[in-house]
């Protein structure tokens, strides 16, 4: 069925098949459900350094996906996030058809909460969809909900070892440009923590093709104030090393 809307983004067709599938791009499946994607290059960099992953497959294209496997656990596979909702969700969905049914998110965002430090882990309870890209696989909503068992396992295991966190919403937006004042107050009202650009489409292809998927994002740069600070956010080597740690022992467990 087709639900017609006088805007295009806010229509939606519930027909599962399309003339492009990512069906048609898969030559070879993994042989593991479970996969990492993360947004710290110099993560990779350090972890393939040490000999503690190894290349596992490079997904050619216009923009080639390099998978990495842990070399302790060749089951968990580990690769670099792409910007914005068309690129790293329309990967994840390609990923779920080579295979994966459990995948984890670690990345970066900034705050909407002065409050929130550097660092600080938000466990994403769901987003406020301000993009396109997730309309195209659930139908239009003004926040979308991340699966309710996968968050609690997530903060459960967190608590369990004492690992400081929020939980809560995020705001994701196509537009970095465009975090307006008027915008970020309004999110804010709404209860959105951090704004990010990929996790209501993540989250839409979860659900839409029914497989786990959680993500951790650490407060970056801050938006509350009356001016932007970058807070040095990017430097934060040792939070960005263990986030991707803590989603190798969480990707088990979803």
């Amino acid at each position: 069925m087709f639900l017609e809307h006088d805007f295009p983004v806010l229509e939606f067709d519930q027909s599962e098949e399309a003339k492009i599938n990512p069906s048609h791009f898969v030559t070879k499946k993994f042989e593991t459900d479970k996969l990492i994607i993360t947004f710290f290059p110099e993560v990779l960099e350090k972890l393939a350094a040490g000999g503690r992953i190894t290349e596992e497959r490079t997904i050619a294209g216009e923009n080639p996906i390099v998978i990495y496997q842990f070399t302790d656990r060749p089951d968990i596979l580990l690769t670099l996030g792409q910007i914005g909702c068309p690129a790293c969700a329309g990967n994840l969905d390609l990923f779920h058809a080579m295979g994966i049914s459990k995948a984890m998110f670690c990345g970066g965002g900034g705050v909407l909460d002065e409050e929130i430090r550097v660092g600080q882990i938000l466990v994403v309870q769901g987003a406020i969809r301000d993009e396109g890209f997730s309309y195209q696989y659930v139908e239009p909503s003004r926040t979308i909900d991340a699966n309710p068992d996968t968050v609690s396992a997530i903060c459960r295991y967190l608590d369990e070892r004492e690992v400081s966190h929020l939980c809560g919403l995020t705001w994701t937006t196509d537009a970095i440009f465009r975090e307006t004042p008027e915008r970020i107050r309004r999110r804010k009202e709404e209860g959105a923590k951090i704004v990010e650009m990929e996790q209501s489409g993540c989250i839409a292809v979860a659900q839409s093709r029914g497989f786990s998927y959680g993500a951790l994002i650490y407060g970056g740069d801050d938006l509350s104030g009356e001016e932007w600070s970058d807070r040095g956010w990017r430097s934060r080597e040792g939070v960005r090393y263990d986030l991707v740690t803590l989603c190798k022992e969480l990707v088990e467990l979803i």
